[in-house]
């Protein structure tokens, strides 16, 4: 009999033939966000999902009746209740292939905002040519304040040496490793908001991360300085980062991601010419999403084969659920 899948986020076609081999699958690829009771509703009977940014709750995983393995496409896990899936005996494997796309974008926002690219953009569009009217920033020799040296993280460090930036990084654990190949210096998160012309945020989203960039925090910057943020928009307080770009206390801001995705029409933030903003598309490039699906199958068919995929979440499954190598 063959496996069934429910497939929540539109992957490359050659990575849904692959799973047609062995599977039914199933999902609405067009549709986009599933809601909790459609979730609910279309795993019964499901052996494995391939899932975006839906909640999948407690109550959904409990909801299942023969889930094996929950493939999240993507690196952020805030939206899987691991623990329920492990109690559950469902594996949840993820896509951390993303790395060097998103730095790519962490680069491009930094160069929109000090070099002023999408004001200038609009006004040559609208008829004017005064280039005395946008003057930028230098990005060459100026620090960069990496919050989090993960897989992105890091990947955006080794791009601030190409920019012969001073690289500042704060993180939970220190990486000797890395501040030695590439230059870092570890410093605790006062001392990197203090002395960084750009701030790069890059941590996942937990309860100690939420609106981990607040007033305070936005206060202790530069007036000169930038904040990115591509990683979940609930690390930053946004009502405060309103009123730091409002009233000047930073020069601006880069968001891939905001608190409500997509943005209300009266979200203030969207008024504010000192943002760039970009809707959540940090792995949105060709390349990025075939590596994914390729990824997210891949792990996917050796679950179900009774093998050890390469990115599991939840490695504590396999205390009641051991794979084979």
């Amino acid at each position: 009999m063959k496996y069934r899948i429910l497939v929540t986020y539109p992957i490359y076609q050659d990575a849904i033939q692959r799973l047609e081999e062995v599977a039914t699958v199933k999902g609405s690829l067009s549709k986009g966000f599933h809601t909790k009771e459609e979730l609910v509703r279309d795993l019964r009977g499901v052996d494995a999902v391939i899932l975006g940014n839906e909640k999948f709750t407690a109550e959904v995983v409990d909801a299942t009746d023969r889930l094996k393995v929950i493939g999240r496409f993507g690196v952020g896990l805030d939206n899987v209740d691991l623990d329920a899936a492990t109690r559950k005996g469902v594996f949840v494997t993820f896509t951390p292939v993303l790395a060097e796309t998103c730095a790519d974008l962490t680069l491009g926002l930094i160069l929109a905002l000090a070099r002023r690219i999408v004001e200038e953009d609009s006004a040559v569009r609208a008829g004017g040519w005064e280039p005395e009217k946008f003057m930028g920033h230098d990005v060459h020799g100026a620090a960069l304040g990496i919050i989090g040296l993960g897989r992105i993280g890091s990947a955006v460090a080794r791009r601030a040496r190409g920019f012969n930036m001073k690289v500042l990084y704060y993180s939970r654990t220190r990486k000797p490793d890395l501040e030695k190949e590439f230059g870092l210096e570890f410093v605790d998160l006062d001392a990197l908001l203090k002395e960084s012309d750009f701030v790069s945020l890059h941590v996942p989203l937990n309860e100690k991360t939420v609106k981990m960039i607040g007033e305070r925090e936005l206060r202790l910057m530069k007036k000169t300085a930038y904040l990115i943020n591509i990683s979940r928009g609930l690390v930053v307080d946004e009502k405060a980062l309103y009123k730091a770009l409002a009233e000047g206390w930073i020069a601006g801001a880069g968001l891939d991601v905001l608190s409500v995705e997509p943005p209300s029409p009266e979200n203030p933030l969207l008024k504010l010419r000192n943002l760039v903003l970009t809707p959540h598309v940090g792995s949105a490039t060709v390349e990025c999403r075939r590596r994914m699906s390729t990824t997210v199958v891949d792990d996917m068919l050796r679950v179900l084969e009774g093998k050890m995929p390469r990115y599991l979440a939840n490695p504590e499954v396999l205390k009641t659920k051991p794979l084979s190598p």
